[in-house]
């Protein structure tokens, strides 16, 4: 929720609160804005907690986080998909990392806490090319 429309729901609240039941109406608002804040900071805890276990920067599979990605998403909704909390490769614009076990990384760009664009990055294939078996007919 834009957080502008949250201050503006929850003054909203307390005024009219106050205007129809008093100081237990206002009561009773700031009750209601103190547990959705409990809600928020739990999930946000729990969030953490389920990146806690993981190294920083590693994903399963970057493909497929890569897949499950959408414009708009906040950091805070990512953190579940990649279950660790990614490496941070620049300020500006805020740039994030994950690495899976092949060497494919995932680096997201958010503007404003929202995802703005991402790619993904294949490792350079560094491998020799066949060359053809000599021939043994001679």
């Amino acid at each position: 929720m834009n957080q502008w429309i949250g201050g503006a729901l929850a003054l909203a609240a307390l005024i009219l609160g106050g205007v129809f039941f008093g100081w237990q109406g206002v009561v009773l608002a700031l009750s209601g804005i103190i547990f959705w804040l409990l809600m928020q900071f739990t999930r946000l805890m729990r969030v953490m907690r389920m990146t806690q276990s993981a190294p920083v920067g590693r994903i399963d599979s970057a493909v497929m986080l890569n897949a499950k990605l959408r414009e708009g998403m906040r950091l805070l909704e990512v953190l579940p998909l990649t279950r660790s909390l990614g490496n941070k490769l620049a300020a500006e614009p805020e740039t994030w990392g994950w690495t899976d076990a092949g060497g494919v990384r995932v680096e997201l760009v958010l503007e404003q806490g929202r995802l703005a664009r991402w790619q993904l990055i294949r490792p350079e294939d560094t491998a020799a090319p066949l060359s053809p078996a000599p021939d043994s007919h001679a």
